[in-house]
């Protein structure tokens, strides 16, 4: 049987990245996303609920994250679900929580200082960004020095 694990969130941030770093280099940064959904009831009256994510982030593209993001900037991430299970201390009690594992994302807004009104996509595929818009082009590397990431 396939199995097929593919998210798609569109939301805003809700606190500014946590960037660490492993012992070996690699950079791992934490967001929370929260992602609003409304509608229409059947009475006419309008409903919306929040759902909040956690997102796991690792290499360059945690980096840029940790760079360019900050709490309340809205983002497009891609990624897979991914469930982690653990003992909670005070109760002894298995616990679990479903989360993100990023492979990508996008700016959704120029967020000032990060420029581009486009917003600009980062997917983790050689971890170069790729161009925003509908070109069937391969996106072009950036220079190892360029420290914009679109």
């Amino acid at each position: 049987m396939p199995n097929y694990n593919k998210v798609i969130l569109m939301g805003n941030l809700t606190r500014d990245p946590e960037v660490k770093y492993t012992s070996g280099g690699t950079a791992i940064a934490k967001i929370g996303m929260a992602i609003n959904r409304t509608w229409t009831n059947k009475e006419g009256q309008k409903q919306e609920e929040t759902t909040f994510v956690d997102v796991d982030a690792f290499g360059r593209q945690a980096e840029v994250i940790g760079q360019y993001l900050k709490k309340g900037r809205p983002v497009m991430v891609e990624g897979r679900l991914k469930l982690d299970q653990w003992d909670d201390k005070q109760t002894g009690q298995k616990r679990s929580k479903l989360g993100v594992t990023l492979e990508g994302f996008q700016f959704l807004d120029s967020g000032g200082a990060a420029g581009g009104g486009d917003g600009g996509n980062y997917q983790a595929q050689g971890n170069a960004p790729a161009a925003s818009g509908n070109s069937s082009a391969p996106a072009a590397s950036l220079p190892e020095d360029d420290d914009v990431p679109f």
